[in-house]
């Protein structure tokens, strides 16, 4: 009777914890849209004697989860993009050694959710970069006139990290605190970004 008694004890208990395992569930941090200003891209330091404008020639790192990188870890996993004028790197391929790789997607920000099947992620090579540079070959145009380089409307570009995470980012300005209508005398060089962040390691950035 006591064999029994304990018997039944025992699979009411396994009932139970089954139960609680079905009825649990598993919270996730929601991906949330951030935006960061004022990235320095080798901005002009000077000129020289024919009056066009000088820089270091330096690149800034910049990681999605933990912002600008030191130059000194350049060669490592540590940076997710590195922003030089108009030309944007990703950590993978000719770059970095990381997993690092780039596409840029005819769309909406907030209405891309996913990388599209049919969009292959690119890693950057020596002659061409996973985010092509040059006026309208990628996410802006260049006014010879004004000497402005506008973003381009409606691009929208998902990065593949160094870790073989992804974000979707657009590139809001070029210019230092984001002008609405930038002029000759704004400050070159310095992003304005706004990203989505996906840490689950898929190409989604939904709720």
């Amino acid at each position: 009777m006591n064999l029994t008694k304990l018997s039944v004890a025992a699979a009411c208990l396994t009932l139970s914890l089954v139960a609680c395992d079905k009825s649990e569930t598993i919270d996730t941090e929601p991906v949330k849209a951030e935006t960061v200003k004022d990235i320095p891209a080798d901005p002009p330091t000077g000129v020289d004697a024919s009056g066009r404008p000088t820089s270091s020639g330096k690149y800034t790192f910049f990681s999605f989860q933990n912002g600008i990188v030191p130059s000194a870890d350049s060669a490592s996993m540590k940076w997710d993009l590195a922003l030089k004028g108009t030309t944007l790197l990703t950590n993978g391929g000719a770059s970095g050694p990381g997993q690092g790789g780039a596409v840029v997607l005819d769309g909406i920000f907030d209405e891309t959710q996913a990388l599209p099947a049919s969009a292959a992620i690119q890693s950057d090579t020596k002659a061409l970069p996973a985010i092509p540079t040059g006026s309208g070959k990628g996410w802006y145009s260049y006014d010879p006139q004004t000497h402005l380089i506008t973003p381009t409307a409606g691009k929208v570009i998902v990065v593949r990290t160094a870790d073989g995470k992804y974000a979707k980012m657009e590139i809001l300005s070029y210019y230092k605190g984001a002008p609405t209508a930038p002029t000759q005398t704004s400050e070159s060089s310095y992003y304005t970004l706004r990203y989505v962040y996906q840490p689950d390691g898929t190409p989604t950035f939904t709720n």
